[in-house]
C-alpha cells in the first residue's frame, strides 16, 4: 500500500512539473552560430497599390559579420480583408487589413 502512495505521489509531482516546463520548439531559434553562418530575414511592407518583398541575409563568418545583403521587389498586393477590431474604448467595428503573403522555405 505504501508503495502505491509514493508512486502517486511521484507521478503527481512529475506532471506538476511537466506542466509548469516551458514548451520546446524544435524550429525555433534562440541564437545564431555566428562562425559560420547564413542569417535569412524575410519580411513584407505594403505600400499603396502594391507589396515590397524585402529579404534580407546576414553572412557570419569567424564571430564577425562578413556581409549584409539586402534585396527589394515590388510583388502584387493581395487585396484587402475585413476584420473585426476593438478600439481604445472597447467598441468593435469592421475594418480593412491587407492581406499578407504565406511563407514557405526551402533549404538545401
Amino acid at each position: 500500500m505504501r508503495k502505491i502512495k509514493i508512486a502517486i505521489l511521484l507521478s503527481g509531482l512529475m506532471m506538476t512539473a511537466a506542466c509548469e516546463e516551458k514548451e520546446y520548439k524544435e524550429d525555433e531559434v534562440n541564437s545564431v552560430d555566428k562562425k559560420s553562418s547564413i542569417e535569412t530575414e524575410l519580411s513584407v511592407q505594403h505600400i499603396d497599390t502594391a507589396d515590397v518583398l524585402v529579404t534580407k541575409h546576414k553572412i557570419w563568418k569567424d564571430n564577425k559579420l562578413f556581409k549584409e545583403i539586402i534585396k527589394r521587389d515590388t510583388i502584387p498586393a493581395l487585396g484587402d480583408s475585413l476584420q473585426m477590431v476593438e478600439d481604445a474604448n472597447g467598441n468593435e467595428h469592421n475594418t480593412k487589413v491587407k492581406k499578407d503573403y504565406e511563407f514557405y522555405i526551402t533549404v538545401q
